[in-house]
């Protein structure tokens, strides 16, 4: 992380002289986020399908000062929105050097601290903290512990000497540490509620109690929190008191529409071998399609995650064939879809009664993901010529085994093929993958509108048997 820019004071005299004011962590992140606004800039990179639903709840919440609970399905962007709460934080903030808890040096909050402001005046020194450093998350699991979140007698500083009673003695938890940061909490059902109860001081109060120490810590800290719906009912609970002090929920969604699964896919993935828009169109249908289907258990939901594994899948099988072709550059084609069903299927839940249909209902579902892609594609574009070539004998065969410029050489020179290759966004004097994986794609639509038939083996599917 880069250091901070030798200007900035270097002690408290420095500071005051500078016109530094404290401000709490709720204050910095509304005039910070009120400059975004004012100025016309995205105050959330990366953040995609939220902009008219999700961003303005969560942005009145911050806004009014709230602490917040997003409420969401899995895989619904909730834990990278709430990382993107740092960028509202002050790049620089300054902190007492070499104190325990990043304190303000002009606001101490620690014994330890009060007594070295008291003792070195304007010469006590001042180091400064980068908002990355800011931001503590952590993920909520039953075996979390009340030390772990607020703290807990330190026996090493016992054993140096000091009282028992001495509330030096404490080894701080994620929350003290966080001061004037934010505190992010994921799948905050899966704490135990005894747990739980040890935040309510901390979100009404300001302040933490460890072991029935007379300590007064006034916390400033902004707490963030996701829960799954159905946590509620099953795995756990937010109990009724914390989640009374939590000033706004939240409820986000799945992207609404197909350009923002797209996008978010695009965004998220890491693909090993290039994967076109069309191809890209059709895993955020058979998302959406898994969404709405009463064979999968919605509950759960069909994270976004499957629709990036998905992609992440097709582009691997694209370079495998790639490899075995000797074909460059590595480009997905319709062919490569077919291993996503075996490979994703563990990744959802089915409903009770499904056993033995999983692999089946997938097919399905992304042939239907398919084809309505291409009727979007190809609309208003007549594919006679092509259907009719191929079935007075121009068989198509293709598979991984089968490179792009194969797929191509079977078929005439039809003028409809540049008009494929186009709908499909590939120029015409593109590498044949691009333009077979277009092709591919209207064949495979002429075969699911059952002007075409399809023939297929193990290793290759032929198109006009």
């Amino acid at each position: 992380m880069t250091s901070a820019p030798v200007e900035l004071p270097r002690n408290v005299g420095e500071l005051r002289a500078a016109g530094y004011v404290p401000r709490s962590i709720k204050a910095e992140i509304r005039d910070n986020l009120l400059t975004e606004l004012r100025a016309g800039r995205d105050p959330w990179p990366g953040i995609v399908g939220f902009s008219r639903t999700v961003i303005p709840q969560l942005e009145r919440a911050l806004l009014a000062g709230h602490d917040v609970v997003l409420l969401g399905e899995r895989g619904q962007g909730k834990t990278r929105l709430l990382r993107t709460l740092v960028g509202l934080l002050d790049e620089w903030t300054p902190v007492i050097e070499g104190a325990e808890l990043p304190e303000h040096p002009l606001d101490p909050i620690t014994p330890a601290s009060k007594r070295r402001a008291a003792e070195l005046g304007d010469e006590l020194p001042v180091a400064w903290l980068h908002r990355s450093l800011r931001y503590a998350e952590k993920l909520a699991t039953p075996d979390t512990s009340v030390g772990d979140l607020i703290g807990d007698v330190d026996p090493v500083k016992v054993a140096e000497g000091r009282s028992l009673g001495d509330p030096e003695t404490i080894h701080f938890g994620l929350v003290p540490r966080a001061h004037r940061g934010i505190v992010a909490i994921n799948e905050l059902p899966d704490l135990a509620e005894r747990i739980q109860v040890a935040l309510l001081n901390v979100m009404e109060e300001r302040d933490i109690q460890v072991r029935g120490y007379t300590l007064r810590l006034p916390l400033d800290v902004l707490l963030v929190a996701t829960a799954n719906p159905e946590d509620y009912t099953n795995r756990g609970r937010i109990i009724t008191p914390l989640k009374d002090r939590f000033g706004a929920e939240v409820r986000t969604h799945y992207p609404l529409d197909i350009d923002a699964e797209v996008e978010v896919v695009r965004q998220e993935s890491h693909l090993t071998a290039e994967v076109g828009e069309p191809l890209l169109e059709v895993l955020a249908r058979f998302v959406r399609h898994l969404r709405e289907s009463n064979a999968i258990d919605q509950r759960s939901g069909v994270s976004a995650r499957f629709a990036v594994a998905a992609a992440e899948t097709v582009a691997a099988a694209a370079l495998r064939r790639s490899a075995i072709t000797g074909e460059e550059p590595a480009v997905a084609r319709p062919v490569d879809l077919e291993a996503v069903p075996a490979v994703l299927r563990g990744k959802l839940e089915f409903e009770p009664g499904e056993e033995g249909r999983e692999t089946e209902l997938l097919e399905y579902l992304l042939r239907r993901s398919v084809a309505d892609t291409a009727r979007e594609r190809f609309a208003g574009l007549d594919l006679t010529p092509l259907a009719n070539a191929v079935a007075d004998g121009h068989l198509v065969t293709t598979g991984e085994r089968i490179p792009g410029r194969d797929v191509l050489a079977a078929l005439p020179e039809l003028p409809v093929l540049h008009d494929v290759a186009a709908r499909a966004g590939v120029e015409p004097n593109d590498s044949p993958g691009r333009i077979a994986a277009a092709v591919e794609l209207a064949l495979e639509a002429l075969y699911l509108s059952k002007r075409l038939a399809k023939d297929a083996d193990d290793d290759t599917t032929v198109y006009g048997v």
